[in-house]
């Protein structure tokens, strides 16, 4: 059995929010590589959002009378995530204002993640087939593919706003932490 291709999309995305949350609470800690672990999160961050951008939060809306406002809300925290979330890059990890910015980005980020598992993902499995929602678990993995490897707030929260200008970034992206890892490879 391929656990991969039997995990619905709420599967593949409650495992990324624990990623995510195990994530953070490494950044946290004292970690002489924490530099990196904070490169991890913001690479997983921003391909999830996009995915959930492109493709859960589009279904929500469908699949559902009435659940606008509650997926408006999660597009707006998912904005205010990324842009937060490129401060702390622009900001680095050394900076000291970084663990006490980095630490109310964290909760909210954990908000998030417990409104989305408790509101939406639930709403998902009651108005969708197991096969339905494995289908969007391939769906959100593609996405992810393509998706850009930092945060874009500028860019919007929509599907349409990630089709268009996310592939761009995505390559733009993807060449920036290539040569990050090649200069980080170097001085090892």
């Amino acid at each position: 059995m391929d656990n991969r291709t039997d995990q619905d999309v709420v599967d593949v995305l409650t495992a990324q929010h624990q990623q995510i949350s195990t994530l953070i609470e490494q950044i946290r800690g004292d970690h002489d590589d924490k530099q990196q672990l904070f490169n991890e999160l913001v690479r997983l961050l921003a391909v999830h959002e996009s995915a959930e951008e492109e493709v859960v939060h589009p279904a929500a809306k469908r699949a559902a009378f009435g659940v606008e406002d509650m997926v408006k809300t999660r597009l707006g925290e998912e904005n205010r995530a990324k842009q937060h979330l490129a401060d702390l890059y622009d900001m680095g990890v050394e900076h000291p204002e970084f663990a006490a910015r980095f630490a109310r980005f964290a909760d909210a980020v954990a908000d998030h993640a417990a409104h989305e598992e408790a509101e939406e993902f639930t709403m998902l499995r009651k108005q969708f087939s197991e096969t339905q929602l494995q289908r969007m678990a391939e769906s959100v993995r593609f996405a992810e593919s393509v998706a850009p490897t930092r945060p874009h707030p500028r860019a919007g929260e929509s599907a349409v706003a990630n089709v268009l200008v996310g592939p761009p970034f995505a390559l733009f992206d993807r060449i920036r932490d290539a040569l990050r890892d090649r200069g980080e490879d170097t001085h090892a």
